[in-house]
C-alpha cells in the first residue's frame, strides 16, 4: 500500500515496540492516514480515526455518561458511553486545529493509559498508541500542541516528499483498478498477543553504560545553561531536553536494535533515533531562525560534536 517512507515505517515500528506515541508532520497527500490505517491492518490492531476540528469536544474523545432508565423498575443510572479514544491505535488527525481544552483529553490516556469521567477512571485496552498528524504549512486556525503535550510524544517523525521513482510508482498504484479495495489485501503479520510479547522483549534487551553515558551527554550537551554545552548550542538554542529525553532515546533504541537482529544496544542506535526523539524537544532562538537552521539541523551538528567515547583524563 505504501511507496517508499522506509524509515518512517521503521521509526512507526520502533515507537509501537517501545510503547510510544508519534506526531507525524508532513504537508497534505504523503499518504500520513493511509500509512497509519494501513499498518494498523498489518498488526490486526484496532483503528479509530479522530478529525480533529475547532468544535470538537472533550466528550467527543473520551466519551460521555448518558442517563439511562430501566424498562422495568423505572429507576434511572447514568451509563458511560465509550469514545474512540477505546481503541488501540488512536488516530488524531490535524490535531493542531483544535483548542487546547479538547487536545488536553488526550494527555491522561498518553501518560497513564486510562480516562477519568465523572471521578470514575476506565482503563484502556493494551496496546495502546495515539499517532497524531499535523501539516507544518498551515498556521490559520490552528493551535500549536503545548511543550508539556509534544513531551508525551515519543517521536516527532517528519514525512518528506517520495523521490521521483515513487511518485511515478505512487501515480501508477493509486489510478490503478481496485486500489483501496478492502485495504489492498492487507494481511495482519502479527497478533495483539504477539506485539505485547515483543514490548516487553524490548525492555529486556541490554545497554551498556558507556552507551547510556552518550544518551546523557547528548541530552544535557542541548540545554545551554549546561557547563557540557557545546558553544553553537549556546548560540542557537534558548531550550533544551528534558530528562524524558534520555528515556526516550533508551528505549527507541532498544527497539531499533531488536529490530535489526542486535543482541544489544549501540551508540549507533542512539545517533539513529536522535533526531525523531530531540525535535520537538528543543527551541531554536531567533538567532538560528535567523540562519535558517531546524531542530535538525542542531541535531546534526550535536551528533557531530559530541563524542561517543569521551578521553577521560
Amino acid at each position: 500500500m505504501i511507496v517508499g517512507q522506509e524509515e518512517v515505517v521503521e521509526q512507526l515500528l520502533i515507537a509501537i515496540f517501545a510503547k510510544g506515541h508519534c506526531m507525524l508532520e508532513g504537508v497534505p497527500g504523503l499518504a500520513k492516514t493511509l500509512l497509519i490505517s494501513s499498518l494498523s491492518q498489518c498488526l490486526h490492531l484496532k483503528f479509530r480515526r479522530i478529525q480533529f476540528t475547532p468544535d470538537l469536544m472533550p466528550s467527543d474523545i473520551t466519551g460521555t455518561e448518558v442517563l439511562q432508565e430501566d424498562p422495568e423498575t423505572h429507576v434511572r443510572h447514568f451509563k458511560f458511553l465509550q469514545g474512540p479514544i477505546f481503541s488501540n491505535i488512536v488516530l488524531a488527525d490535524e490535531i493542531n486545529r483544535t483548542p487546547p481544552k479538547t487536545q488536553a483529553a488526550l494527555l491522561e490516556a498518553m501518560q497513564e493509559k486510562r480516562v477519568t469521567i465523572g471521578g470514575e477512571s476506565h482503563k484502556l485496552q493494551a496496546p495502546f498508541f495515539v499517532l497524531a498528524t499535523q501539516n507544518p504549512i498551515e498556521q490559520e486556525g490552528t493551535y500549536s500542541l503545548p511543550e508539556a503535550q509534544l513531551d508525551r510524544f515519543l517521536f516527532k517523525i517528519s514525512v518528506g516528499y517520495p523521490d521521483e521513482t515513487e511518485e511515478t510508482e505512487i501515480m501508477r498504484r493509486v489510478a490503478s483498478p481496485g486500489f483501496g479495495m478492502e485495504g489492498g489485501g492487507i494481511q495482519p503479520v502479527m497478533t495483539t498477543e504477539e506485539i505485547l510479547q515483543v514490548q516487553e522483549l524490548v525492555l529486556r534487551v541490554p545497554v551498556a553504560d558507556h552507551v547510556i553515558d552518550y544518551a546523557r551527554r547528548l541530552v544535557r550537551a542541548t540545554r545551554a545553561s549546561d557547563p557540557t554545552s557545546t558553544p553553537f548550542v549556546k548560540d542557537h538554542l534558548s531550550w533544551g531536553a528534558g530528562p524524558r529525553a534520555g528515556i526516550s532515546l533508551l528505549v527507541a533504541s532498544k527497539a531499533r536494535a531488536a529490530l535489526h537482529g542486535e543482541v544489544h544496544v549501540s551508540c549507533e542506535d542512539i545517533a539513529a533515533v536522535a533526531k525523531p526523539v530531540l525535535r520537538h524537544r528543543i527551541m531554536c532562538n531567533y538567532t538560528a531562525q535567523a540562519e535558517g537552521l531546524s531542530t535538525d539541523d542542531v541535531v546534526v551538528q550535536l551528533l557531530k560534536d559530541i563524542p561517543v567515547n569521551p578521553k577521560k583524563g
